[in-house]
């Protein structure tokens, strides 16, 4: 019968062969062999060879070569996997506990990609926390994957962006009227002072001066 397994997973269980199931190293590639259905748990294990440099003890001159040749990962997917995991023990540990993995649904556990995405969002610029509470809402409760999480953290961006420059905007009229009342009160006492203009029209300005007051408390 024909092998149907793909060649990086023979390559990983021939691995564990020769190892000691209790081992560390035994346990990260049983964590890789699952991946698909338990990147959390591969996560922690690959956070522990890197801090602590196991791979090295294991014959590998780096990390990088330790998860390409041990685990068939690249690195771009490997650092993901350490800092999604490193992100969620640290932000969010309750979506560590047993009760969260067995109470969620398949459909509903977030992959590292959406947690990966979720921790960049964590302390962007831009946005404010019930952004960053909804976006962890459509992860963890709506289990929506990462193009679309991704999508829809532009969309808030831009969002943002757009109420910022109304509001930089906003405050930038706010200043010129402020300047231009200080200009028209200076005026105001100087021909009062010099008598240069008619009474009619320095009420006119007393008006103005009224009116663009009025203009800014209810800006303000």
């Amino acid at each position: 019968m024909q092998e149907t397994r793909p060649k990086s997973l023979r390559s990983i269980e021939e691995k564990m062969e020769a190892l000691d199931i209790k081992s560390l190293r035994y346990h990260v590639l049983e964590s890789a062999k699952n991946f698909k259905c338990s990147w959390i748990e591969l996560g922690r294990s690959l956070y522990s060879v890197y801090k602590d440099k196991m791979y090295k003890e294991w014959g590998y001159l780096n990390f990088d070569v330790y998860v390409s040749r041990e685990i068939g990962i690249r690195k771009q997917t490997a650092m993901k996997l350490l800092k999604s995991y490193y992100f969620l023990e640290k932000e969010e540990p309750q979506y560590l506990k047993d009760d969260y993995a067995d109470a969620a649904k398949p459909a509903s556990i977030p992959s590292y990609e959406s947690v990966d995405i979720l921790r960049q969002a964590k302390n962007k610029k831009g946005l404010d926390e019930e952004d960053y509470r909804n976006l962890k809402k459509e992860i963890f409760e709506k289990g929506k994957d990462a193009a679309e999480v991704k999508k829809n953290l532009g969309v808030i961006i831009r969002q943002r962006q757009e109420l910022d420059s109304d509001q930089i905007q906003e405050k930038k009229r706010f200043s010129a009227l402020k300047r231009l009342l200080g200009q028209l009160r200076s005026l105001k006492t100087e021909v009062s002072t010099l008598k240069i203009l008619s009474v009619s029209l320095i009420k006119d300005l007393d008006n103005l001066i009224r009116n663009i007051d009025l203009e800014m408390e209810e800006k303000s």
